[in-house]
């Protein structure tokens, strides 16, 4: 082989590495600018649904199902006082005839309602008379009956709140009873729903007796736009409520609305003091239209005790029946009615303020019976 042979080759081979590391060159470039992009495509991270605590969505959906739940009815709240006459009501639908059976079940049940002795006996002693007569026959047109004959004695009765326009001073409406039996609450919300009325109030703190009292009012007058006057603690009722008398009528205020003490009823002391408060809230510029006595529904007929020994120092125009969506003795209100002529005005069935509600008859019965 000549030289200029070899030449060729070494030629050929040199030309051959030159190509391959061309080839290889290229090949590294087209890697390198794909391996970005299989980066991207690997390391691109998916959107991660975010993970709530169970807590806080039981907390919404509770919240929104509170928000969303329709108001209880009248029917609702009396569920315990409709408990005491339900069963008895069922039992007698159940039998065929009247019996003697029929008028114990009644008369225990209307008892447990606590409408009292003498109202029970009356009620029935109507509802005998007619089915000697044979005018009720079955138990279905007695127990319609005695429905209404329940009616009749609530109906037509005057609930409204007096409040006398152009009396040369303000309105006062006393608050009277028993401590524990919700006075103070229930003059909060008395004030509250007269303010929306577009009345203006004061409150008087003149139950100075009862340990923070007159902060438990000061709470309820800064809540509802009223505005208070109070005493030194352990001074004397009537002069608290004659300064607040006073000042409502230089301010043009429209009503007062005056507590006061409560100790128990059976306190000789307590009586003279409420009579005391009754004369020395007159002699000033104002009048007294109201005095609200407040039983809680829970004592039954230890109420009726209660409104007659108030009625007598304060002349009780009217009755606050307090917590009687909690109570199986609403049957008090045929008691207060019948046996002392006083009407209630108010009753209590829960917490809020819109929750004391004008006393109606007509839904009372119902949710008795129904």
């Amino acid at each position: 082989m000549n030289n200029s042979s070899l030449s060729m080759i070494f030629l050929l081979l040199a030309i051959a590495g030159l190509v391959f590391g061309i080839s290889v060159v290229a090949v590294s470039r087209r890697k390198a600018r794909a391996v970005p992009k299989i980066q991207r495509a690997v390391t691109e991270k998916t959107p991660i649904a975010p993970v709530l605590d169970t807590a806080v969505v039981d907390a919404v959906v509770l919240d929104a199902a509170v928000q969303i739940a329709p108001p209880l009815s009248v029917r609702d709240r009396l569920a315990k006082a409709r408990s005491s006459l339900s069963g008895a009501v069922g039992s007698v639908l159940g039998r065929g005839d009247i019996n003697d059976a029929t008028w114990i079940e009644l008369e225990e049940a209307l008892l447990r309602a606590d409408v009292g002795v003498r109202v029970a006996q009356s009620l029935l002693g109507a509802l005998q008379a007619r089915v000697k007569a044979k005018e009720i026959t079955t138990p279905t047109q007695l127990i319609d009956a005695l429905r209404n004959n329940m009616s009749s004695q609530l109906i037509g009765t005057s609930r409204d709140l007096n409040f006398e326009a152009n009396i040369g001073g303000p309105n006062i409406w006393l608050m009277v009873g028993v401590n524990g039996a919700g006075k103070t609450t229930s003059l909060g919300k008395i004030a509250a729903q007269q303010i929306a009325l577009g009345r203006t109030v004061l409150m008087a703190a003149g139950d100075t007796f009862r340990a923070a009292a007159g902060e438990q009012l000061s709470t309820w007058a800064e809540r509802s736009g009223a505005q208070i006057v109070r005493g030194a603690e352990g001074g004397d009722p009537s002069s608290v409520i004659f300064d607040g008398v006073q000042s409502a009528h230089s301010r043009n205020i429209d009503l007062v609305l005056a507590d006061t003490a409560g100790r128990l009823q059976s306190n000789t002391n307590l009586m003279e003091e409420l009579r005391k408060v009754r004369r020395v809230a007159e002699k000033g510029a104002g009048k007294v239209t109201e005095v609200l006595l407040v039983i809680d529904a829970t004592t039954g007929q230890n109420g009726l005790q209660q409104a007659r020994q108030f009625t007598d120092a304060t002349q009780v125009t009217g009755v606050v029946l307090t917590k009687l969506d909690g109570s199986a003795k609403g049957g008090i209100v045929f008691a207060i009615e019948t046996e002392l002529g006083i009407p209630v005005k108010l009753v209590g069935l829960g917490e809020t303020i819109d929750d004391l509600v004008l006393f109606n008859p007509t839904e009372f019965i119902d949710a008795l019976f129904e």
